[in-house]
């Protein structure tokens, strides 16, 4: 990641690294910038003192001309944008065109849309998720698991046990609901937002009745689709879209909704350890989640991922598409797993190019019926080159 973001610093004279509160943005800035010989300066627009130095930005942006300048939690000012615009059409004119300001957010949609409207060509995005299990140093079985288990914040999976990980999610979780959603607009009961959270983990991965949901916590459909919106924008849930292509079958239409990162899933739960989470009915749900955001971090660029089902009952976790490919990949947390007659059907029908089944083993092996079994780490490493 790193990497990507001082590419982009070398190409746009903005980029903003978006990504949910203590994912590591702070961290990653601050390291490519020293890193890299940056002259930069670091404005956390939470903190009173610093946001009172952007009173007169244009002022303090023309006295600290040719830094570097870092503004972390760009939600809070999101007038600044309009500033931004001027000050970078402006310095373009005396040949000064990339690597002027990293701007840091952890709300998606907010922000895309203030910068989208005044930015548009000067600013490049790039999304910070949590630790996926190719930045684990050893990609062992044990690690894997331990991944799963605490999820990808780095507090939480550095956590010195089990029991201290727990602790800081529910914390996360507790302080996203008191603190940061109330900030976002008109107020959301906590108690209401956390019991449709919870609901998701045990829900995990499904296609939810938004009607249905809403019902279930006393607040209307339109009501519980803005929460979501809001979860989403939050970059806490992910929506994955139906495969929609024209075969002349009956499609389900409805997309299906995650949590993103797994550890959240078991705190909701309140599941402890790795064994809570293997006797719990969520055990497949969550793996699906936690591989499927896995690999979804690591797309390259133009490759479109869906899911497949028809009413009939034929159905593929994931599919993956580039201009060439198209892969179907199933999910199961099984050291030796199987597919139903199902994927095959669904694999013929949307006329996939490979067929995969990702599984928590290590070494992958030739399956029946032209299938790869394949671990998570080989999975991603493969797509990353794809």
């Amino acid at each position: 990641m790193k990497s990507q973001v001082l590419e982009l610093l070398q190409e746009f004279p903005a980029v903003a690294v978006l990504g949910p509160r203590q994912v590591g943005k702070t961290t990653l800035a601050e390291e490519v910038a020293s890193d890299n010989g940056f002259d930069y300066i670091y404005l956390d627009l939470e903190r009173p003192s610093d946001a009172a130095k952007l009173e007169e930005p244009e002022a303090y942006f023309e006295a600290h001309k040719g830094k570097l300048i870092i503004l972390d939690e760009i939600q809070r000012v999101p007038e600044i944008f309009a500033v931004l615009r001027g000050v970078i059409d402006q310095r373009r004119k005396q040949g000064l065109r990339t690597a002027q300001f990293l701007i840091l957010g952890s709300a998606s949609l907010d922000l895309l849309k203030q910068s989208s409207e005044t930015l548009a060509g000067r600013i490049a995005y790039e999304e910070l998720a949590g630790l996926s299990c190719d930045e684990l140093p050893e990609r062992s079985v044990a690690d894997l698991n331990r991944l799963w288990l605490r999820g990808g914040f780095p507090d939480s999976f550095l956590a010195r046990s089990d029991a201290a990980s727990l602790r800081w999610r529910d914390n996360f979780i507790s302080t996203y609901l008191e603190r940061d959603v109330p900030l976002l607009g008109p107020r959301i009961p906590a108690v209401t937002l956390r019991r449709m959270w919870t609901m998701l983990a045990h829900q995990q991965g499904a296609q939810v009745n938004i009607a249905q949901l809403g019902a279930s916590l006393d607040i209307s459909a339109v009501t519980a689709k803005r929460y979501l919106e809001l979860l989403e924008d939050l970059l806490l849930i992910r929506t994955l879209r139906p495969w929609s292509g024209n075969l002349g079958k009956r499609l389900v239409k409805s997309p299906k909704i995650y949590i993103r990162d797994s550890g959240l899933v078991h705190a909701l739960l309140n599941l402890h350890t790795l064994d809570d989470v293997l006797g719990h009915p969520v055990t497949g749900p969550s793996w699906e989640g936690f591989v499927l955001e896995n690999m979804l971090t690591s797309l390259p660029v133009g490759v479109t991922a869906w899911f497949y089902r028809t009413s009939a009952g034929a159905e593929i976790d994931l599919v993956l598409e580039n201009q060439q490919q198209r892969l179907a990949i199933e999910i199961k947390r099984s050291l030796t797993p199987s597919v139903s007659k199902g994927f095959h059907l669904a694999c013929d029908d949307i006329q996939a190019t490979h067929r995969y089944v990702v599984y928590p083993g290590e070494e992958g092996y030739a399956g029946v019926n032209g299938i790869q079994v394949i671990s998570l780490p080989e999975m991603m490493k493969f797509i990353q080159s794809w």
